[in-house]
């Protein structure tokens, strides 16, 4: 109340949302190698602006997105001659903490690997390989993800579709971009599973409403066109781009015997490219002696039962596979990584859902993040940090009602507009989610001049979804980016 105690004049109130503020804890640190750099952590508010009878209704509060950024200590001239790399991870649904803490940033997750995973409380270690060496980093979290929420008064549904998100995320880019001075710097855009999607979306939306050309698209684990992976009813290319990551993940429970890896995925991508596709397409107009023979192959390819093949009349989706592959060992098998195994909750169930892969490793990730945010960001908030949720749900696709959801076009576009457009490109074998073989598939079938091809970098790695699990891979893929963001 007012200190006059009189009842304040309810059209002067601000209306909800109204004071939200940026609230950014800034800190500085060092790099093992000598680098000083800066954190900037915290939300930043995002406004709109309204209109009412046809006239400007001044800027609303929207959206407090949070984000943190890494920048070197340097002087300006030289931080605009640095690159930046903006990163997301997808879901849709998941906030950054994968990339940003399992990859790119100077500080990782101990959560060991699959077969030696790191016990309860789990913890933290310095990353040397980070790509803040060679880049400055912006870890973006959508809304209702990490610590982004709508302000007061507004509707969270809002921002939980294609276009919103894309929307939203290109005013994050452009908005930090802006307040840093950052317009002269080389632009990077990195995103991980449906956040390579919105990468390609993101890119296109910076460049049409912004006039903001990026440099590169770093796409891990990549899907750009969701027809590739959507087991439907009278689809059926999703189940011959599946069938070289059924083949290996068998190989890496020991089912292929001495075999190699790249020989037993290249038969399957063989098979699958061949032999599986067509028959695929003929239907009830396969010959039972065909069907048998495709029957053996399968089974041969797959390990797995050859009467499993024969009753689902050789098209299985992945919880399937999970459920059937070790079934004599009585487990299943991982989809976002098919090297994790766990028992199953009903050993008789035809199909799996629940995630052995994503189960062992939340847990490291959510200890690690909301350590490291207060205690060594010194960012404080009481919301939960939300890691992988389903509060975006229902996501809307209504500018792709009717067709499958699939932003190749707008790569092709950004390809042909800006001809030192690079796309570094990471798969995983084992990756059950976004498979390699759909990926590529999808690069076959864009419409590109061999000059476009070649400023594709392809990388793979023996693991899963998050390859970076995996100590190895994670260096590879550091090196490989490392290369990607100086190369101009």
């Amino acid at each position: 109340m007012p200190q006059d105690d009189q009842p304040q004049d309810a059209g002067n109130q601000p209306s909800p949302g109204e004071a939200a503020t940026d609230d950014f804890v800034v800190r500085s640190h060092t790099l093992p190698s000598g680098l000083d750099y800066t954190t900037t952590a915290g939300r930043m508010v995002l406004r709109q602006e309204e209109t009412k009878d046809g006239k400007s209704d001044g800027f609303r509060p929207k959206a407090e997105i949070f984000l943190v950024a890494y920048t070197a200590d340097q002087a300006d001239s030289a931080a605009n001659r640095r690159p930046v790399v903006f990163a997301f991870n997808g879901g849709p649904g998941s906030s950054s903490v994968w990339l940003h803490m399992g990859l790119l940033g100077p500080r990782m997750v101990d959560s060991g690997d699959a077969g030696s995973l790191t016990p309860p409380p789990f913890g933290l270690t310095d990353n040397p390989e980070t790509l803040l060496q060679h880049a400055d980093l912006v870890m973006i979290d959508p809304v209702n993800t990490g610590f982004s929420r709508v302000v007061d008064g507004n509707e969270s549904g809002e921002f939980h579709g294609f276009e919103a998100d894309r929307d939203l995320v290109a005013e994050v880019i452009r908005l930090w971009t802006t307040r840093n001075n950052r317009w002269l710097s080389p632009k990077y855009l990195v995103g991980e599973s449906y956040g390579t999607l919105r990468a390609v979306a993101v890119a296109g939306r910076l460049f049409d409403a912004y006039g903001m050309a990026v440099n590169g698209l770093g796409l891990i684990s990549t899907v750009l066109n969701m027809a590739t992976l959507d087991f439907a009813p009278g689809r059926d290319t999703p189940y011959a781009l599946h069938l070289p990551t059924y083949a290996a993940i068998a190989h890496f429970h020991g089912r292929h015997g001495n075999r190699t890896l790249p020989d037993v995925v290249r038969e399957a991508e063989d098979y699958a490219g061949r032999e599986y596709g067509y028959a695929l397409t003929q239907g009830a107009r396969l010959s039972s002696e065909a069907f048998d023979d495709v029957v053996g192959r399968l089974a041969e390819i797959t390990t797995l039962d050859p009467g499993f093949i024969r009753r689902t009349n050789l098209r299985w989706d992945y919880a399937q596979f999970s459920a059937e592959l070790l079934r004599q060992e009585n487990l299943v098998v991982g989809r976002i990584d098919g090297r994790f195994t766990a028992p199953p909750a009903h050993q008789q169930d035809s199909a799996n859902w629940d995630d052995p892969s994503l189960r062992a490793i939340n847990g490291p990730y959510a200890a690690a993040v909301n350590h490291y945010v207060r205690a060594e960001l010194g960012y404080e908030n009481d919301l939960p940090y939300e890691i992988l949720t389903g509060r975006v749900q229902p996501w809307s696709y209504k500018s792709f009602e009717g067709v499958p959801v699939d932003v190749t076009e707008t790569l092709e576009r950004l390809l042909a507009h800006n001809a030192h457009l690079r796309v570094h490109v990471d798969y995983g074998y084992h990756d059950g989610a976004t498979p390699h073989f759909a990926a590529e598939y999808v690069w076959a079938h864009m419409r590109l001049d061999d000059a476009a091809r070649a400023r594709f970098s392809h990388h793979y790695h023996e693991a899963g979804h998050m390859m970076y699990l995996k100590p190895q891979c994670r260096l590879d893929q550091l090196a490989a980016l490392g290369e990607f963001v100086r190369s101009r």
